[in-house]
């Protein structure tokens, strides 16, 4: 790519990111544009789609929450990881009002562009609640779609104005939910 390109690149991903956190994911494409300085094209040929707007952003976060699982499953116990998990995941949400309804979208759609990092993310999660289900710290009658769905709610929830001081407490609710071993 050649240096302006990149540059261009990089500005439109580093806009996005701040109008996304200001406005949610639903954010006016022109105006993402506008505000990089280039025009709608510029960022329609870095960037076809919102989608494809929405994987580049979401991609690093994504990749990071799916290394950090595999590091909290060699260094954590099994209840732990999966609690820290939990509250990895819906730390990353936060950044981007409205990302979890693309995220459930994205996982029934393999055309998506975030379908991949998001069905590797959640095969993350999904091996930590079965390392924690073996270890007899987990319930059994659940699975990793139940687990992202969970965590998908956790993060809607704080997501909602007025309900953020819930949404700890329900954190705690739910992991002990999850984990025989936790009480809230």
């Amino acid at each position: 790519m050649r240096a302006d390109a990149q540059a261009n690149h990089d500005r439109l991903l580093a806009v996005a990111g701040a109008v996304i956190t200001e406005q949610g994911v639903d954010a006016s494409m022109r105006d993402i544009a506008r505000r990089a300085g280039v025009g709608l094209a510029t960022l329609l040929r870095h960037f076809p789609t919102r989608e494809a707007l929405l994987e580049a952003l979401l991609r690093t976060s994504f990749d990071e929450l799916t290394a950090r699982a595999a590091e909290v499953e060699t260094t954590s116990s099994p209840q732990d990881a999966v609690m820290l998990w939990l509250r990895d995941f819906v730390a990353c949400t936060k950044n981007y009002r409205g990302v979890v309804t693309a995220m459930v979208k994205a996982i029934e759609d393999p055309e998506s562009a975030l379908h991949t990092s998001c069905v590797t993310m959640r095969g993350a999660g999904t091996r930590l609640l079965n390392r924690a289900q073996a270890a007899g710290v987990a319930r059994t009658d659940i699975d990793g779609a139940d687990l992202f769905a969970l965590a998908s709610s956790l993060a809607w929830l704080g997501d909602q104005p007025g309900l953020e001081a819930r949404a700890e407490h329900l954190f705690g609710v739910v992991v002990s939910a999850i984990l025989t071993d936790r009480a809230v």
